[in-house]
């Protein structure tokens, strides 16, 4: 095994429940700067690359397809989707999330999952190339829910693993600062492709195919931990997985659960409906034909795509720094959903392509800001380290919960009302607001 990382005793990780050296991992091990600043670089280069596929496919080129293929069930199609692939997701997030807290490999606990999952997921992106079939299209989408999930529980607790606790605000602000570049520049390569949509899955199949062995390549080795004691694998350590965390520090990790589940949730409602929000909100009266309003779409959501590209990176990366130097974590993650909120209200308020423009700048910039920090704020209230992997995925399961939650607000709004997409900005406006209050109910953490 090779490693740059400097054992701080020969003890076995399990003696070490809480590590308190904030410069020490949960190994008790003190990287050195390089290999914080080589964890950090590869936790922003698999955001960047996940960010681009995800939002691309899941904002414009599927539901393009979708359009394509079957455009009186877009919304309602959209919805299923979202929702069944929310329930996998969840239920991949919290049992990959265990099994890689209790693999023991040369290869330590979360590299081959890692590496394995970006390729299977890959490969059911591959698999949107050649179907125009509705259940087909559901099967696929869940696939990658599956796949991306078994790669991403494992990833997300390497931050509690590896990450010493006086830098995980700054790596947590490259992260954000990668996740929110990755998703807009999301938005501006799926109306790019939005012409030429099988580019598109042909791209996003290689991208979620190498993410896991490029950002593993990029961190220091993981050390191996075939000496790690642990408890028997089985049934029983798998369904434990589902029982919620409990006794001290529970509270605060369900205000965090919460918070973050109704924040996503009014994210969810605008972004992943955008191409629908654009061509039948801000473009409604414009008595454009369908291709004219595909173009139109696709330039506006290309504008905003740079927008918000550019004002949520300055948000993440100087937000982080300043969280790591004033010691704050919630506060700033609260005020980053309020400024989402007002944000919201500019389309609800500008029906034209200048609300989505100032939407894309106000909204972007708190969204940069929660990016940049909440996983900070995640990891600082884990009620056991030692269960990170499981623990964190049942925080994130929050991402998946709020893609049904958002889903179903934005489906329901338009169906109730016969198509006005209008109504869906002041219900966004409610939910984050809504999440702001959950994240100040934390204690003891400013």
């Amino acid at each position: 095994m090779t490693s740059d990382l400097t054992d701080a005793t020969n003890k076995s990780p399990l003696e070490f429940p809480q590590v308190h050296d904030p410069m020490a991992d949960r190994y008790g091990r003190t990287p050195s700067i390089a290999d914080v600043v080589r964890l950090g670089t590869g936790f922003t280069v698999s955001l960047i690359i996940t960010g681009i596929v995800w939002v691309s496919l899941s904002s414009i080129l599927v539901p393009q397809l979708v359009d394509q293929i079957a455009p009186g069930q877009r919304e309602a199609f959209i919805g299923t989707i979202n929702s069944v692939g929310s329930v996998v997701a969840l239920l991949a997030n919290i049992i990959f999330g265990t099994f890689s807290d209790l693999t023991r490999s040369r290869w330590g606990k979360r590299t081959l999952w890692i590496i394995s999952g970006g390729i299977l997921c890959g490969a059911c992106v591959a698999g949107l190339l050649v179907t125009r079939s509705l259940p087909l299209i559901l099967l696929l989408w869940c696939g990658m829910q599956l796949f991306y999930n078994w790669m991403n529980a494992p990833f997300v607790a390497t931050l509690s693993d590896r990450v010493p606790d006086k830098f995980r605000g700054s790596v947590s602000s490259f992260m954000g600062a990668g996740g929110v570049l990755g998703q807009t520049a999301g938005s501006l390569v799926g109306s790019l492709l939005i012409s030429n949509i099988n580019l598109g899955f042909a791209l996003g199949a290689l991208g979620f195919a190498l993410v896991g062995i490029i950002v593993v390549g990029i961190w220091p080795r993981e050390p191996s931990n075939l000496d790690e004691a642990r408890a028997p694998l089985s049934v029983k350590a798998v369904l434990r997985a589902f029982i919620p965390p409990h006794g001290k520090g529970a509270r605060n990790f369900y205000f965090a659960l919460f918070g973050r589940l109704m924040m996503v949730a009014g994210y969810q409602m605008i972004n992943g409906y955008l191409l629908y929000v654009v061509k039948y909100y801000t473009f409604a009266d414009s008595g454009y034909d369908d291709d004219q309003l595909k173009k139109a779409a696709a330039g506006v959501i290309a504008t905003m795509s740079v927008i918000t590209m550019i004002v949520s990176l300055l948000a993440a990366l100087i937000s982080g720094p300043i969280s790591d130097r004033l010691g704050m974590r919630k506060i700033p993650v609260a005020l980053a959903s309020v400024l989402f909120a007002v944000g919201a209200a500019m389309p609800w308020i500008f029906h034209n392509a200048w609300g989505m423009y100032l939407f894309a700048a106000i909204a972007g910039f708190g969204y940069g800001v929660y990016n940049a920090i909440d996983q900070a704020l995640n990891v600082s209230i884990l009620p056991n380290p030692q269960e990170a992997g499981k623990d964190l995925g049942v925080l994130n399961m929050a991402n998946t919960l709020s893609t049904v939650l958002g889903s179903l607000l934005t489906s329901g709004v338009v169906m109730a009302t016969g198509g006005n997409y209008g109504l869906v900005f002041p219900v966004c406006i409610v939910v984050v607001l809504i999440a702001a209050f959950l994240i100040m109910q934390i204690r003891d953490i400013r």
